[in-house]
Parts: structure tokens; C-alpha cells; sequence
């Protein structure tokens, strides 16, 4: 029985909190081991950024700008960080490269929204997943992006199922299902892969 004042939804919000401070506790204790120094630091400061991604995009359905923003400049530095011995010339390169995989993924997404839209009727992408979209090009390579996109298709499909089976729920194709609550920490876990699975 819950103690005077303290309504169960109250304890339970608590404890949601608390996991989500150990889990991100975890993720930049992983991120400083796979890739000390400044890069480590980075994919730290994406680890937070994308969590708190999810915990907004999963509370409000929204995924803020500021935040997505926030990935997308993590990104450019991670992109500049990566030939940074080899000179300006490669350092503009590596952040050219990333600019275009940004925006063909970003494009890609837009493609797939508008396509949803025309034959649904009615909004299956947000632009904030497109936007998201646009950051995790910027962070993860062509060979890591398929991946992310897996994982990330394959965790929202896997909760779903879960929650309406558990709950006794009819499924249905026009439930909403906030996409940035997987894709965000996926852009992070594609990031880890490149840094330890597919480093060369």
C-alpha cells in the first residue's frame, strides 16, 4: 500500500525517473569506454540528447527542435573530430560528407511522410522524425544507417505488439506511435556499433 501522500502514479513516475538517470549514467560510462578522449565526450552529449529526445517524444509526441539541433551540431563536430591530424582540407570533407548523408536521409523520410500522407489521407512521419532523420545522417555512416533504421523500426514494432497483447487491446493501423522514442536512442547505438562492431 502506497504511504500517505504519495499516490502510486506519483511512485511510479519516481522510479521511471530514477531508471532513466541510471540508464543515462550508463550510456556516457559506455560512450567515454568505446571512445575515450573528445569523441567519447561527444557520443556522451549525444547519449543525453537523444534520451531526452525519447522521454519528450514519449510523454508529448513532439521531438523539440532545440534538441534535434543540439544532435545535428554533436554530429558536425563528430564529423570534423574524425580526420582532424590529416588537415582542413579532409576536416571539410569529412563534415561535407556528412551534410549529404544528413540530407539524404532527412529527404528520404520527407519522401516516405509525403507518400504516407497521399495514400493514408493522413499524417503517418512528423517532421520532427524527419528532422531526427537529418541528424542521425550526420552521425552514422551509410553502412550504419540501414542498421540504426532496423533497430529502431524493429524496437517500435516489438513495444507495440507487447502493449496490445499485455493489454488485451485490439491492434489497430492508425494507432499512434511516437518513432522518435526509437530512432533517437537508435542514432546513439549505431554510433557505439561504428565505434567498437564496424571500426576499422
Amino acid at each position: 500500500m502506497s504511504p500517505p501522500g504519495q499516490p502510486e502514479s506519483k511512485r511510479r513516475e519516481a522510479g521511471v525517473i530514477a531508471a532513466l538517470a541510471v540508464i543515462a549514467l550508463a550510456a556516457v560510462i559506455v560512450s567515454l569506454l568505446v571512445a575515450p578522449g573528445l569523441a567519447g565526450m561527444l557520443g556522451a552529449a549525444l547519449a543525453l540528447d537523444v534520451l531526452a529526445i525519447a522521454w519528450i517524444d514519449a510523454h508529448r509526441f513532439i521531438i523539440p527542435d532545440e534538441l534535434t539541433l543540439a544532435a545535428f551540431v554533436l554530429g558536425i563536430a563528430n564529423a570534423a573530430l574524425e580526420p582532424w591530424p590529416e588537415g582542413w582540407s579532409a576536416i571539410f570533407a569529412s563534415i561535407g560528407a556528412a551534410l549529404v548523408r544528413g540530407a539524404v536521409l532527412a529527404g528520404c523520410f520527407f519522401a516516405l511522410r509525403a507518400l504516407y500522407a497521399r495514400l493514408r489521407g493522413r499524417e503517418g512521419i512528423g517532421l520532427g522524425d524527419v528532422k531526427l532523420a537529418g541528424a542521425a545522417g550526420v552521425w552514422l555512416a551509410w553502412t550504419t544507417i540501414p542498421v540504426a533504421i532496423e533497430i529502431a523500426a524493429l524496437a517500435a514494432l516489438t513495444v507495440y505488439v507487447v502493449r496490445h497483447v499485455a493489454g488485451g487491446r485490439v491492434m489497430s493501423a492508425t494507432a499512434r506511435m511516437p518513432f522518435g522514442l526509437f530512432l533517437a536512442p537508435a542514432i546513439w547505438l549505431g554510433w557505439v556499433l561504428e565505434a567498437t562492431l564496424f571500426a576499422t
